[in-house]
């Protein structure tokens, strides 16, 4: 089953300083048939103007991975953490048994554009941490990159829950499998481009669960950007 989600099927929110379109549930947009995919919970896609951001909040129970697309993000949490996120990294924090944190647009005429992807954790309550690592935009070309996983892999961002976040930027014209292990889960979702996935369109800001499916085949109509989750087994 490969169920799409079009793009201009997702909430939207604009507030000025955040234009915002959300692929689940979240905030005002509210819709009982997407409220996730499994344990993966939140797929925001967030332009936050120049000299703006989001002030100190909370969360927990949630790992948080941060994909940029353009621009840059400043962190800064209540661990003593702090930093500019850019595009070729990729931001993880544990929120775990509570974290108070801000992102903040440090560029005076740039706005950032992002990807706030949150996933269920496996054990509630644990402690909060936070991590950055790279993630070079020519390791994803034609080819998956492991970009989060439960064991750090391949300079992978470690979240604790048995979840894979894979990303590649595939060339127009190419084509690239993945298998996906009995019972597993997947989502798909479309950073920019057109694609086909099992003969499925695709095109950016287009997602895409998956269930009951071994062998995925992405072929690429023209360069498209994509993420894929590799998700354990859950009720829906």
């Amino acid at each position: 089953m490969i169920q799409p989600k079009p793009s201009d099927t997702r909430g939207y929110a604009d507030h000025g300083w955040l234009r915002a379109k959300h692929s689940f549930s979240f905030a005002d947009y509210y819709d009982p048939a997407e409220m996730g995919w499994g344990v993966l919970r939140v797929i925001n896609e967030d332009r936050v103007a120049p000299g703006t951001g989001f002030g100190r909040h909370g969360h927990r129970d949630m790992e948080i991975v941060t994909y940029i697309l353009s621009g840059a993000l400043e962190h800064q949490d209540s661990l003593g953490n702090g930093g500019i996120i850019r595009r070729g990294e990729v931001q993880r924090m544990t929120a775990g048994k509570g974290i108070l944190h801000s992102e903040f647009n440090p560029s005076a005429n740039e706005e950032v554009h992002l990807l706030q992807i949150w996933i269920e954790p496996a054990v509630l309550g644990s402690a909060a941490s936070y991590e950055q690592q790279l993630l070079s935009v020519d390791s994803m070309r034609g080819n998956w990159r492991l970009v989060a996983s439960p064991d750090g892999a391949d300079g992978s961002a470690t979240i604790g829950q048995d979840a894979r976040l894979l990303a590649t930027l595939l060339p127009s014209g190419e084509k690239l499998a993945y298998t996906l292990a009995a019972g597993r889960l997947a989502y798909v979702h479309v950073v920019h481009g057109s694609l086909a996935l099992n003969g499925v369109a695709l095109a950016g800001g287009d997602g895409a669960k998956i269930a009951n499916e071994s062998e995925l085949c992405f072929s690429a109509n023209d360069e498209a950007e994509i993420l894929l989750f590799d998700l354990p087994p859950s009720r829906q």
